[in-house]
């Protein structure tokens, strides 16, 4: 009885504590979020060109994005909203989009291991050094896979 009690306890702690890990997704969901490149440019930038979109996000769209990624189990409404970000997928210097498809609540715990490889790779393709095709799968395997990035952030430098 008591070896049961037990596991029932180690197994609700379990269960809390995976679902206050939950409360944030660590990535974009793929159904909500697959990623859009910007199609109404304001300018064209870099060597190759690309399309870019000035930021233009509204505070009703951003609640929105909220809600959506709350109707599919996360909590993002019920932390503080100074902990989030709503994050473009594919960042604007990258030649995202300001459309849903690209806009996903970013917790501060994400965007802290993401952003310098943003700025970095957005600053090769500056450089001419790395094409947006190549930006854009560097970006969706980052912001997939957080544990890899200060391998992919190493890589990116070498260019």
């Amino acid at each position: 009885m008591l070896k049961s009690a037990v596991l029932f306890v180690v197994l609700l702690f379990s269960v809390s504590m995976s679902q206050a890990y939950e409360a944030f997704p660590k990535g974009p969901d793929a159904s909500l979020t697959p990623g859009a490149l910007c199609n109404r440019p304001s300018e064209y930038r870099y060597p190759e060109k690309i399309k870019y979109c000035e930021r233009d996000v509204s505070s009703s769209q951003k609640a929105g994005i909220f809600q959506k990624y709350d109707q599919i189990g996360y909590r993002t409404r019920s932390m503080k909203r100074q902990a989030f970000k709503i994050d473009h997928y594919i960042p604007l210097c990258a030649g995202g989009s300001n459309d849903a498809k690209n806009l996903w609540p970013q917790h501060e715990s994400v965007y802290e291991i993401t952003d310098k490889l943003e700025a970095l790779i957005c600053e090769k393709m500056a450089a001419g050094r790395l094409l947006q095709k190549d930006a854009v799968e560097i970006i969706i395997q980052a912001k997939n896979h957080l544990n890899e990035v200060p391998e992919i952030e190493a890589r990116v430098r070498e260019l």
